[in-house]
Formats: structure tokens, sequence, C-alpha cells
């Protein structure tokens, strides 16, 4: 399964990249995190329908310094282009 989240607020400058890889990478997810140019973070995630579920509480939270005001997420089709692991763009 693999689902698409754009994450709102204060989340660039504050560590939300190397946040988010961290945790994807100890959950076992497999995707990608990037900041977006309006001043979002895009985040692409493959994993178990329970890991994914968990990855997404994560993200709502964000790391300390961080303003998570809004969170959507949506299931996308697998994409082919994913690395092995979980990589910062």
């Amino acid at each position: 399964m693999m689902r698409r989240y754009f994450a709102s607020g204060t989340v660039q400058g504050v560590g939300f990249r190397h946040y988010t890889r961290r945790e994807a990478l100890r959950i076992g997810l497999t995707g990608w995190v990037r900041n977006l140019p309006d001043g979002r973070v895009e985040v692409v995630a493959a994993g178990l329908a329970e890991q994914l579920d968990a990855f997404e509480r994560f993200l709502r939270q964000g790391p300390t310094g961080a303003s998570v005001t809004s969170l959507q997420a949506l299931d996308v089709p697998d994409e082919a282009e994913l690395a092995p692991a979980f990589e910062i763009r």
C-alpha cells in the first residue's frame, strides 16, 4: 500500500524531513520526503496499512519546533520509482 502526505504549517527549517526519514526507517517503510516551494512538506511512503497508520499519527505531531496545522493523506497507486529505503529529496 502507498500513501502520499502533504504537511502544512511550520514544517520547513525545523528538521521535519530528517525526523520523517528516521521514523520511516524505524517502522520499515520505503519512500521519500521533500520540501515544496509553497512551504509544505510532501511525503510518499509504502508499507502495510498498519505501518502507514502509525506513520500518519507520527507525522501529525512533527518534531520539536514544528507546528503541523494540516496533514492531507491520500492513498495512491504504487510507484515503481521508490528507493529500497527511505530518502530525503
